[in-house]
């Protein structure tokens, strides 16, 4: 059996660097400390807010400060936690700047309360008496936004001072999913044990060429999957109830509207998407089901099958260095300051693409103000590693040009924008390689990729999004969220979504456990919203060339200075209407066209 690595065995340049962030542990307990103490920096301001402008710039630019040192010592410990998850120094770690966030969080939950209890139009007299407060301009105006939902300071303060309990339900589930979780190993071809994870399993079994290999490996898969679901459900359950329940609080007619609000996002957008994509997408992802089967000769497409290689090239390996050249030619299209940002990627490990026990899985970016992005992912060798590590680098690309052009508080845009800079790259990525070759099986290749993204983000992610829309409604309505609800009401959207294209067995679902998504607000349908927004803009840039792209540049660095529609209209894109869902669906549609003519 192959022996998985323990994090110390792992070679060094497959890993990221966080030297970077502190030269050492003792530095970082030395700046965990002094954090702790500079937070009297910011509370010497309590009750000095109403005294004029001057002092609460001071005060934001002291709290803005503040966070930037915090959010380093948390990305430290977050990054080290991910790399290894069974390590309890790592937990402790965890621990204890999630206490330190709590603390933080309630020792300056008067900054706000302070603002909002400033008398009507203040704010906007102390924006025209001091010039240097514009740049707080929209972290002033979104905390306005939310006055209405406001609740009295010392409310506010208990439920910062709770922030560690509230995020208990994505804690639970990452620690149980890195430390805890094991799963059976199978039997692979010549009759060897095959080791399973996380990790093996949804980077490399489930795109495994045998259907034998694949279907054992889901079946141990599904094994582990089914020994916590009562406590995944549980920790499920928790989530939406604390939402349901602050949104009560807070005056919002639901959760939904709570979670849309803080994304700056009408309830139309959401409902839009949600349900144009799955209307027009079905049929295509259908017709690509039956390709599969008929291709891979299946009596039956099971939903471990779905993601199997169509061809022997697409399951060729792809080392990680010529990987790195194709993503660096494809996005020299966004100009040789981007492509700086990813060559640095490259050259100083940021990138930590290792497989070892207790690594996070899946793949994510993180960018900490004043330092670099850090991604994680874990590399197979499949082309669709290529284009997951596309993507994680639009992020990196994303945060750093933001970063490069706005201060602290504002380089974060709404959740809603974000995954457009990812998806962007892997539509870049891909249209790249289909612009130069001729080879009908790198053509293939690629199409197959793209489906892949389109899967991954149309699909996947949007199917979860449903499954968040109907269970916060059967939430709302007093419906107790159990294991069992949450595989019905899963089974039921994916039956909807295949029709009979694709056996929905038990494993299918129970995939309400493979993500993290669920316990970070309406996270997973902006997956669905971003890609809309890439291949729009992608069209722009393939027929007016600099000019869409020198827009796409903007909003990039624009970060979060504007509402996230405000940001995809600086790009050209319209968001407040079907059609740039449409057009996206379209664009599938004429990718499974080609698949099928190649075949």
């Amino acid at each position: 059996m192959t022996k998985r690595l323990a994090r110390g065995e792992v070679p060094i340049e497959e890993t990221w660097n966080l030297d970077d962030l502190f030269p050492s542990v003792g530095a970082w307990e030395a700046e965990l400390v002094a954090v702790e103490a500079a937070i009297f920096g910011v509370t010497a301001f309590r009750g000095k807010l109403a005294e004029g402008p001057g002092v609460l710039l001071a005060c934001l630019e002291a709290a803005e400060a503040l966070e930037v040192r915090l959010l380093r010592v948390a990305t430290y410990a977050r990054l080290q936690f991910s790399e290894d998850g069974t390590s309890p120094a790592n937990q402790a770690a965890a621990a204890r700047v999630g206490a330190l966030g709590a603390k933080a969080s309630a020792d300056l939950s008067f900054v706000n309360s302070e603002i909002l209890e400033l008398p009507d139009g203040m704010v906007a007299r102390y924006l025209a008496g001091e010039p240097k407060l514009a740049s707080f301009r929209r972290v002033l105006e979104d905390l306005l936004d939310l006055k209405p939902h406001r609740l009295t300071p010392e409310t506010e303060k208990a439920i910062a001072a709770l922030g560690e309990v509230l995020s208990a339900p994505y804690n639970t589930y990452s620690r149980s999913k890195s430390a805890d979780m094991e799963f059976d190993s199978f039997a692979g071809p010549d009759g060897r044990p095959i080791a399973n994870s996380f990790a093996l399993y949804e980077s490399q079994h489930e795109q495994a060429v045998e259907a034998d290999v694949r279907r054992r490996a889901f079946e141990s898969f599904v094994r582990g999957l089914k020994r916590y679901q009562n406590t995944f459900a549980t920790t499920f359950s928790t989530e939406v109830t604390k939402n349901v329940v602050l949104a009560r609080l807070r005056r919002y007619e639901t959760a939904t509207h709570m979670l849309l609000h803080r994304q700056q996002v009408p309830i139309e957008t959401y409902n839009s998407i949600l349900d144009t994509i799955q209307e027009g997408l079905a049929p295509h992802m259908r017709r690509l089901a039956g390709l599969r089967k008929r291709v891979l000769g299946l009596d039956k497409l099971y939903y471990c099958d779905i993601k199997a290689p169509l061809t022997p090239e697409d399951g060729e390996a792809i080392d990680f260095e010529k990987a790195g050249q194709m993503i660096l030619e494809a996005l020299a299209i966004l100009g040789p300051e981007y492509g700086q940002v990813m060559r640095s990627a490259f050259n100083n490990r940021w990138i930590d693409r290792a497989d070892n026990i207790g690594k996070s899985t899946g793949a994510f970016c993180a960018s900490p103000y004043g330092s670099h992005s850090y991604i994680l992912m874990t590399w197979t060798g499949t082309m669709r590693c290529v284009f997951t590590l596309a993507h994680e680098l639009g992020h990196a690309g994303h945060f750093m040009t933001a970063m490069r052009n706005q201060r602290a508080a504002n380089m974060r845009p709404s959740m809603f924008f974000v995954e457009g800079p990812s998806t962007m790259n892997e539509i870049i990525l891909g249209n790249h390689i289909l612009a130069r070759s001729d080879d009908r099986r790198v053509r293939r290749q690629v199409i197959l990729q793209l489906l892949g993204t389109f899967h991954h983000n149309f699909v996947t992610h949007l199917l979860e999004g449903e499954l968040q829309r109907r269970i916060y409604a059967l939430a709302e309505k007093g419906m107790p969220v159990t294991a069992k609800l949450l595989s019905e009401t899963k089974g039921a959207i994916l039956k909807a979504f295949w029709g009979d294209a694709v056996e929905v067995d038990e494993g299918a679902r129970l995939t309400w456990m493979r993500q993290p998504h669920y316990y970070m607000g309406l996270y997973p349908y902006t997956y669905a919203a971003g890609l809309t927004a890439a291949v729009a803009v992608n069209q722009r840039m393939r027929q007016e060339g600099p000019p869409a792209v020198n827009r796409w540049l903007q909003a990039l660095e624009a970060g979060g200075t504007l509402k996230p529609m405000e940001l995809l209209q600086l790009a050209g894109v319209d968001m407040t209407g079907p059609a740039p869902i449409q057009a996206a669906v379209a664009y599938v549609a004429s990718l499974v066209d080609q698949l099928e003519a190649s075949f």
